[in-house]
């Protein structure tokens, strides 16, 4: 929310924003605009003139958040084992898209040409995990030509293809475990 506004607007900012979490929360990002409009006390036009679109309202939802997962890994580069730091904020990354509804759906990729920098969630995780993903790359701990929005992807559709499960956490970290082990069983060299 830019200083210059009025007073009033940063409070129906703040308020919109609040209700909107709540919602979010409860609905996923299928969350009704005109149910936060009306929570909120203000017109769908309000709620639009602050969030002109779906995307801009989950991104100010999960701002917080991925703020949260930008600090961890930051605290994990250059930390041991290269490996093993990416994949404990990869398993960070899946954990916060479960518990939080609306998180996976910030981070999709909904077209465009430049899936990383579509929206400022995925620049934000492109900018945090970047230096993870590279390090482990120069330690020869990942596949070569993987990307961040290539992890972020692959989390987003776990989390999509189990939130319906009865056991969407236990779900989604097994599937997340099975990619990052492959299918084959490990073989002796």
């Amino acid at each position: 929310m830019p200083d210059g506004q009025r007073a009033d607007a940063r409070r129906n900012y703040a308020r919109i924003l609040a209700v909107a979490e709540k919602e979010v929360a409860a609905h996923g990002a299928a969350a009704s605009l005109e149910q936060i409009a009306r929570t909120a006390g203000v017109g769908s036009a309000t709620v639009r003139r602050h969030f002109p679109t779906r995307r801009a309202l989950l991104e100010a939802v999960s701002h917080k958040r991925i703020a949260a997962l930008g600090a961890r890994a930051h605290e994990l580069t250059g930390t041991g084992d290269s490996r093993a730091a990416l994949l404990e904020w990869l398993d960070d990354v899946v954990a916060y898209c479960v518990s939080v509804r609306g998180l996976a759906d910030a981070l999709a990729y909904d077209g465009g040409s430049d899936p990383v920098h579509e929206n400022a969630c995925s620049a934000a995780m492109e900018e945090a995990a970047g230096p993870l993903l590279r390090r482990a790359a120069q330690d020869g701990a990942v596949t070569e030509g993987v990307t961040v929005a290539d992890l972020i992807t692959l989390i987003v559709g776990i989390v999509r293809a189990t939130e319906h499960h009865p056991d969407p956490a236990a779900r989604a970290d097994r599937l997340f475990r099975l990619a990052v082990t492959g299918l084959s069983p490990q073989r002796p060299r």
